[in-house]
């Protein structure tokens, strides 16, 4: 007769006795998992989780630490930028208003060219009223900040002085402006006309 046979009603089972395989004993235990398994799934997420904490913790850090250099490190950046714009709209201006002007006196060049072909043809006599009324008008266009270029002996610069004639010179080993039939203006930045010329250059081409 076993064990179980001789058991009275009631009677709890012995420390001695071993449970069988698959009774309610076992079915209601934990279920035993595989060495790691639930560790390798907390270590994933402690890892991310500390790795969102520590960005955080040092994003704070940083604004804790010294808040008044970052203040100030903004203010700097922010004047440097506002200076850099202040600068481009002022040459920017600057450069419009010359161009409104070049616009207004461009058509007054041909009066300056033909004041000075007078002068050079002796009709300008010092005193007289044509000679006092030709330098009024050039001081007018100096103020307005024209300005002329193009003399004889210069040399030849292609990007202001435009070549309408060259003669030969001996002993010219560099182009020259030997003569200006025209001057060259401009109004600050803004060129109005290049200057004509006839150029020197070396008798052997």
């Amino acid at each position: 007769m076993t064990n179980e046979e001789q058991r009275t009603p009631g009677e709890e089972p012995s420390g001695d006795e071993v449970p069988a395989a698959g009774s309610e004993a076992n079915a209601s235990g934990p279920v035993p998992q595989e060495p790691g398994e639930a560790d390798a799934e907390l270590t994933v997420d402690d890892i991310l989780s500390a790795e969102q904490n520590a960005d955080a913790a040092e994003a704070e850090g940083s604004e804790d630490a010294d808040p008044e250099s970052q203040y100030l490190e903004d203010l700097r950046r922010l004047t440097a930028e506002y200076a850099n714009y202040r600068k481009r709209t002022e040459a920017n201006a600057a450069l419009e208003k010359q161009r409104a002007i070049a616009a207004a006196v461009t058509p007054l060049l041909s009066v300056l060219d033909d004041l000075d072909r007078a002068e050079q043809h002796g009709d300008l006599a010092e005193g007289s009223a044509f000679a006092t009324i030709a330098q009024k008008l050039r001081a007018s266009m100096e103020r307005l900040g024209l300005s002329s270029f193009g003399e004889k002996g210069d040399p030849f610069d292609p990007q202001l002085h435009e070549a309408i004639a060259q003669v030969p010179v001996p002993g010219t080993e560099q182009h020259t402006v030997l003569d200006v039939i025209e001057r060259g203006y401009r109004i600050g930045d803004v060129e109005l006309r290049p200057a004509k010329v006839a150029v020197a250059v070396g008798a052997d081409g």
